[in-house]
């Protein structure tokens, strides 16, 4: 289960980075460049939903089906420590796969702001050139 939580970082890495360079100010030579990549690569990027959601719900079967560890008796040293380490482990998880949704929303919402943007200013010039 390793590779998928991999692959879940690296879009999840790639989601921020596009983010940051479609809104950091003074790549306006680069900006349509951006923008195309970014909107082919939405739909692909979509795919992250289903993938997210299967792996919350692989969290969810690791987190019924663990054994339980109440009291100090019930388990070894070695076995509470696994525990503690598989919730840990979870929670990390969990935060990689609200990140990456988030990110893909914010790309998402932040494609569709700057793509507006854009065709408000052409009509900015055009209405300019009129006059």
């Amino acid at each position: 289960m390793a590779l998928e939580w991999v692959v879940l970082s690296y879009a999840a890495g790639a989601e921020a980075i596009m983010l940051l360079l479609l809104t950091i100010p003074g790549l306006d030579p680069l900006r349509k460049g951006l923008i195309a990549v970014t909107r082919n690569l939405l739909k692909p990027f979509l795919s992250i939903v289903p993938f997210c959601l299967f792996l919350l719900m692989d969290i969810y079967w690791k987190y019924e089906t663990r054994p339980t560890c109440e009291s100090a008796e019930s388990c070894s040293p070695s076995e509470h420590l696994r525990h503690q380490k598989s919730i840990m482990k979870s929670q990390r998880n969990a935060l990689l796969i609200a990140s990456a949704l988030v990110f893909y929303w914010l790309l998402y919402s932040v494609t569709g702001l700057v793509v507006k943007v854009e065709q408000l200013n052409k009509r900015v010039e055009k209405l300019k050139a009129q006059d």
